[in-house]
């Protein structure tokens, strides 16, 4: 099948050629029709396969009828809306929709936080037939009043399994709240769950299924790998990866934002080429850090499952899971990175005792059995791959090469011994005699009494009671005082 083959306006057509597509991926084939016959969506396909060209070509060539050359703002309403989870995803969205609208007179914009909002509500006031944001700044410029939703015909929620996860249903349903109730609506993930089907039937209108592969299914194209090894030695076994394997782009990833900054500032130390990208980092520090990273001045970019949700990286070789997901379906996410396009890629984890279950978990919903590779040095395990024998010492390491904690304080303490005897020989040293202590004249028992209270309560004053005179107060008045 061509995309000819759709039913695509010439414009959408020529622009696909200028990006070099010539045939649509199986979600852009059974998609681009039924958005085009004008009803609801819910879209399932594993990362990679092009579904966001599956949406994107034929809202664009639903709304080319309002297409306009015209400089007045009021010539382009907000007709379409598309939301996700990222920045980095909105930004990737956003040049798509750029890429395919090229020949056609629409405008677009992209909303994210993280960066002065100034500017975008002066683009917006420019006006913009369609909007990709993330959910939080688009309630930003609803509060602001600097966007209006009385004119959209299209709504699309890309990777809303990531939206769940990360706790945007409330802003979400506030959004639908002010959209128009007739209207198009469309819901891209990439991996479903009975929560998605649950947020799909509130917001879809009889919803056409489509699913371009099998539900949580990866890439044939993916070779897997997991190393076994001990939680304290990971950074080491990465470094020797890196160092002694052809590993030229390498994206890591870890399963908080402290632990993406201290492993990057860790790699940086050991001479590799490292960045990480977080949410806790401005927008133009991760921009700049995506953007070493495709041109190749970073070797490793090291961040976590939103970060790194929605990186579109061209013919990525490697992913390495620092530290394997809590939700197996995450694994999907991560490794959809590389093999995209019929492209080969390795997908290796680092896997400690500890994860064990997790990894089980994975094997499960990949329906295959991961390859175990141990590196001598580094192995960590019994029978079964990964199983932890915590005072089993590693193969090929003697205990005083491990440096571990225990192992210096018993040497620090027999030098200690070694130092004794030779000061005072082997005799046995005698406890030494303790000080003499006061006697205590008081009875610890009874509560305490002033004794300067006390005598003078018992011994009555000595001598006649002197006369008192009077003297000039500081604050005025005369008071007596002893004399």
């Amino acid at each position: 099948m061509k995309f000819e083959d759709l039913g695509l306006l010439p414009e959408l057509l020529q622009a696909v050629a200028a990006a070099g597509y010539t045939e649509p991926t199986p979600i852009q084939a059974q998609a681009i029709p039924v958005v085009l016959q004008g009803k609801d969506i819910l879209g399932g396909a594993q990362t990679g396969t092009g579904k966001t060209a599956g949406f994107t070509l034929p809202m664009l060539q639903r709304l080319a009828r309002h297409a306009s050359a015209s400089s007045s703002p009021a010539r382009h309403p907000v007709r379409a809306l598309i939301l996700t989870p990222t920045r980095e995803l909105a930004m990737q969205v956003y040049e798509n929709v750029k890429t395919y609208s090229q020949f056609l007179p629409l405008r677009a914009i992209c909303l994210y936080g993280g960066v002065d909002i100034r500017p975008q509500i002066e683009e917006l006031r420019q006006g913009r037939e369609i909007i990709v944001a993330t959910p939080g700044r688009l309630l930003d410029h609803v509060q602001q009043k600097t966007v209006a939703f009385n004119q959209v015909e299209m709504l699309v929620l890309d990777e809303a399994d990531r939206m769940l996860d990360m706790g945007f249903i409330p802003d979400i349903k506030r959004i639908l709240a002010l959209l128009p109730k007739e209207r198009q609506s469309l819901l891209f993930s990439a991996t479903f769950s009975e929560e998605i089907r649950k947020l799909a039937d509130t917001m879809l209108k009889s919803p056409q299924l489509i699913e371009a592969a099998v539900r949580n299914s990866v890439s044939e194209t993916i070779t897997h790998r997991v190393y076994p090894v001990a939680q304290e030695d990971k950074r080491h076994l990465l470094v020797h990866l890196l160092r002694h394997q052809d590993m030229r782009q390498v994206l890591v990833f870890v399963g908080t934002k402290f632990g993406a900054s201290r492993l990057a500032h860790y790699l940086q130390r050991q001479g590799i080429e490292a960045d990480a990208i977080h949410g806790d980092k401005s927008q133009q520090q991760r921009t700049e850090a995506l953007e070493g990273f495709k041109a190749g001045r970073i070797r490793v970019l090291v961040g976590t499952d939103v970060a790194a949700r929605g990186l579109d990286i061209d013919d990525l070789p490697h992913v390495i899971n620092y530290e394997l997901p809590h939700v197996a379906e995450d694994y999907i996410h991560r490794i959809g990175r590389t093999g995209r396009a019929g492209k080969s890629g390795v997908a290796i984890s680092l896997v400690c005792p500890e994860e064990k279950l997790r990894l089980s978990d994975i094997e499960k919903i990949v329906k295959r059995k991961i390859e175990q590779i141990e590196v001598p040095g580094f192995e960590r395990g019994n029978d079964h791959g990964l199983a932890a024998d915590a005072e089993k010492p590693r193969r090929g390491r003697s205990r005083e090469d491990d440096g571990s904690r225990e192992s210096r304080e018993e040497r620090s303490r027999k030098a200690d011994r070694e130092r004794a005897r030779s000061l005072h020989g082997d005799r046995p040293r005698l406890p030494q005699p303790v000080a003499h202590l006061p006697k205590l004249d008081f009875d610890p028992n009874k509560p305490y009494e002033s004794k300067l209270a006390a005598k003078a309560s018992v011994e009555p004053p000595k001598g006649p009671a002197k006369p008192k005179r009077q003297i000039a107060a500081l604050l005025g008045g005369r008071v007596k005082q002893d004399a």
